[in-house]
């Protein structure tokens, strides 16, 4: 009677003349010998469940189940609470559908913990758990063993479990057409649990109307009209898809962005081949016997159980060190000859023939961002378990991201022309921050002295573009004079000596002068055409791409990127009065992630030596061959990397990490007291100082590990009391070289996060590579002319503007950085030594 009230929606394609698992087994037979294949759906109906089972409760060297499950047993709150973050922690009327559900034992500890977010029980419960599976009977038999287990008397009236017999691609087709998030739902409930989604105020700015362009008001949220939507994919069952098809089927998801959804996806790190090879062939058979399995199934499936003999097969499992994944193959034990029963087609297999069954990847730890990057997909969190072979991922689609940066053949370079892709990734970005994180009450307010009003910057970067274009083209500019006339102007700041600051003639001083918001924004769109027209003229060989028309490109593509994280920190410091959070992104848990971070390894000693060495800086881009016709191997950067030189540095020591913002309050409250400025990123609040994020100000104890964003005086000041200075230009470019991961290797950049996080640096013993946190780091260089300098043609003032001796070199990037800008090793950005508000650290040197 309990089992047929178990509710299972069948999702399975019916085809009339053949089923396609039928069809993958005949195409995967009929290949040449030693590479015949067997699909791996056939490991997986209700008996071959039921010895996966035993596997994961009689099998201790299965190490994947018992590390997953401990993860969740520790976790699973925590987890649960991440993945409706977006709704403040709380349940909302929502669908929550996982791939491969096997016997819910993992499962439960989920599910129990969403059920911990719903306060009370309901005669509708809000939250739909389906447990996608393939085997009917089974979903029927595990349901029903949940409906009459305590953990089924705690879900009644909170969370409702149902079945969903499908295969992968079925199911995901029925939930890509809104077939199971159409559940009814009581309005008042719906009413009560809804997800809700902010969107950015948009009120006309002064001299427009809210009819002139509809730009004005940013699209709606994707997904807001649909429940809220998460998935469960565990057991690494990810790894079972090939190399590129794990990304494929990641990318295939249901997942709206920014919309709030999840995934929870479950990696095996492990790389040690014996370990491996031990958790897929147990001493007591049953991995032996639930892969046999598959051959009957094999069998039934093309019309006899007993089709293939399994006394004429073995099962061999090994790991392949070179793909990193573990293979479970059929070895045929003699010459052998299998008949389809329906066609007639005719296998033979040879003695010691292998038949791939299964393949299960590994993904050590440089291979995962490059995943997700693949797969769109941004990491929320992550939770290992204690031997730190397996993780949990929580993961979004976000409102945008930027790719790794591959080279797309031997010879290119990430460097060069920028792609159209990254010009569309770049307006996401921008787009982003000008029309969902700005109110219209600050568009003509300067949140930092001595910077412009936020609408000169929604100006500033087209019209910048539309002139080099013009230049470029000789073609007129998109809009009039006055475009012109108001957003080329800039100004550099110096917040203690304004007399310093390079001048510029005026912008406009009131509102009613400036463009209308509407109009800057129309204006911005053709001057974007322009910029793809260009791309289709270089295409269709009107016109000729010189190295000076990809520079042109390039300039503009990364004067826009560095434009963004300029705006940002401006608007970090109205974050919480003001500034809109990055709505779209899964905001930040920050007991959650203060958890992970305060239990994590620490450095096993506070500085390495390092020197002396010869090392190069910067490298050959020459204007003056810009009339030579552009090639892919060729990378562009600004005129102070130019061009590429030897310098020697001498013995030194440096710390792993930056200065942290615990250090430096200790500091500013002691030693440092009366000496140095309140930073720029910290601010008061009750009494009490706090750090600035773009989500509003987080107590101490949050950030206390995170990186100090202060300005080059500050940090020189402390560094001097620890007897210690600032590193030079090379000897910081030396260390980052040893020991920097970068963007692929997992760094903090590329808005991975809307904060800093701890730095990784030298965190094992042999001091492995990882990342500083997520800033910039000053320099005890000041920024100067060196040999061979020579001033950009196409940007005149771009470095030599500032070579004052007041700027001091900064390298790295910071978590809003561009990955084009922060990976570039050449780059070198500046700032003034007092300046305090952009994102910059610094770590302590030695002298030795």
């Amino acid at each position: 009677m309990a089992a047929a009230a178990i509710d299972i929606v069948d999702a399975r394609s019916h085809a009339a003349a053949s089923s396609p698992i039928r069809d993958d087994i005949l195409d995967g037979l009929a290949r040449p010998a030693g590479s015949k294949v067997l699909p791996t759906m056939l490991l997986y109906d209700e008996r071959g469940l039921r010895l996966y089972d035993r596997i994961t409760t009689e099998a201790p060297e299965y190490y994947l189940f018992s590390a997953e499950e401990e993860i969740l047993k520790t976790h699973a709150d925590d987890i649960a609470r991440y993945m409706h973050a977006a709704n403040g922690g709380r349940a909302a009327v929502e669908t929550v559908v996982e791939l491969g559900a096997g016997a819910l034992r993992k499962t439960s500890h989920i599910l129990r913990a969403i059920s911990h977010l719903v306060p009370e029980q309901m005669d509708r419960p809000p939250v739909t758990y389906y447990a996608l599976d393939l085997e009917k009977r089974e979903l029927e038999r595990t349901l029903t063993e949940l409906a009459h287990s305590d953990l089924g008397a705690e879900l009644q009236g909170k969370v409702n479990t149902k079945g969903l017999c499908a295969t992968y691609e079925d199911g995901l087709a029925l939930i890509q057409s809104g077939g199971l998030q159409a559940q009814e739902a009581a309005p008042q409930i719906r009413d009560r649990y809804q997800l809700e989604r902010i969107n950015a105020p948009r009120d006309p700015s002064p001299g427009s109307s809210a009819s002139e362009d509809t730009e004005l008001t940013p699209p709606s949220t994707p997904g807001h009209e649909q429940a809220p939507f998460h998935m469960l994919f565990l057991g690494s069952s990810l790894g079972n898809f090939g190399r590129g098809g794990d990304a494929e089927f990641l990318r295939s998801l249901p997942l709206e962005p920014g919309s709030g959804n999840t995934i929870l996806i479950g990696l095996d790190h492990c790389t040690d081949g014996e370990a491996i090879e031990v958790a897929y062939n147990d001493p007591k058979g049953l991995t032996k016997d639930f892969i046999m399995n598959g051959l009957r199934v094999a069998g039934r499936t093309l019309g006899d159980e007993h089709l293939f003999d399994e006394s004429n097969w073995e099962y061999v499992g090994k790991y392949n060190e070179e793909l990193q994944r573990h293979e479970a193959y059929y070895k045929s034990k003699s010459k052998q000859t299998v008949v389809d029963p329906t066609t007639g087609a005719e296998f033979t297999f040879q003695p010691d023939e292998l038949v791939r069954v299964e393949v299960s990847h590994k993904y050590p730890e440089q291979e995962v961002y490059k995943l997700f990057s693949d797969a769109n997909l941004r990491p929320v969190h992550r939770w290992t378990d204690s031997s730190s072979r397996y993780s949990l991922w929580l993961l979004e689609r976000p409102q945008f991201m930027f790719p790794l940066l591959t080279p797309t053949t031997a010879t290119s370079t990430p460097f060069g022309l920028p792609t159209v892709r990254e010009w569309h990734d770049m307006w996401a970005l921008w787009d982003f921050i000008n029309r969902r994180m700005i109110p219209s009450s600050m568009l003509f307010q300067k949140p930092i002295d001595l910077r412009h009003i936020c609408l000169f910057y929604q100006g500033h970067i087209p019209a910048f573009l539309d002139i080099h274009l013009s230049r470029l083209l000789q073609e007129p500019h998109t809009e009039p004079q006055n475009f012109k006339d108001i957003f080329e102007r800039g100004i550099d700041p110096n917040v203690d000596d304004p007399t310093l600051c390079h001048p510029h003639s005026e912008v406009p001083q009131r509102p009613e002068d400036w463009p209308s918001q509407s109009s800057i924004f129309a204006f911005q769109s053709r001057v974007r055409t322009r910029v793809l027209k260009l791309y289709d003229n270089i295409v269709a060989g009107k016109v000729t791409l010189t190295r000076k028309v990809a520079r042109v490109l390039f300039m503009t593509l990364e004067h826009e990127a560095f434009h963004a994280e300029t705006l940002l920190y401006m608007l970090l410091q109205r974050a919480g009065t003001g500034t809109i959070p990055p709505t779209g992104f899964v905001p930040p848990a920050w007991d959650i992630l203060a958890k992970t971070w305060d239990v994590a390894p620490q450095p096993t000693s506070p500085a390495v030596a390092l020197g002396p060495e010869t090392i190069t800086l910067g490298h050959d881009d020459d204007e003056a061959d810009d009339h030579l016709l552009y090639t892919p191997d060729h990378a562009f950067g600004w005129d102070n990397e130019h061009p590429r030189r030897e310098v020697q540095v001498g013995q030194f020591k440096i710390e792993w990490r930056p200065v942290t913002n615990g250090e430096f309050l200790e500091f500013y409250n002691g030693a440092g007291k009366g000496k140095v400025q309140y930073p720029g990123s910290w601010v008061e609040v009750n009494g009490e100082t706090q750090v600035r994020t773009m989500y509003g100000p987080v107590p101490m104890k949050i950030a206390r590990n995170w990186p100090i964003v202060t300005s080059c005086d500050n940090l020189s000041a402390y560094a001097k009391v620890k007897g210690g200075r600032l590193p030079t230009e090379p000897e910081l470019r030396l260390f980052y070289d040893k020991f920097n991961s970068g963007y692929e290797g997992g760094a903090n950049v590329g808005f991975r996060n809307w904060h800093p996080v701890p730095a990784t640096h030298g965190l094992d013993a042999r001091g492995g590579r990882g990342h500083n946190g997520g800033v910039f780091e000053w320099t005890a260089t000041v920024l100067e002319p060196h040999e061979g300098f020579v001033p950009s043609v196409l940007y005149p003032g771009y470095s030599t503007d500032f070579f004052d001796g007041h700027h001091q070199v900064v390298i790295g990037g910071s978590y809003a950085t561009a990955p084009r800008l922060a990976d570039r090793r050449t780059l070198r950005n500046y700032y003034q030594h007092n300046y305090p508000y952009a994102w910059v650290g610094g770590r302590v040197a030695y002298d030795v």
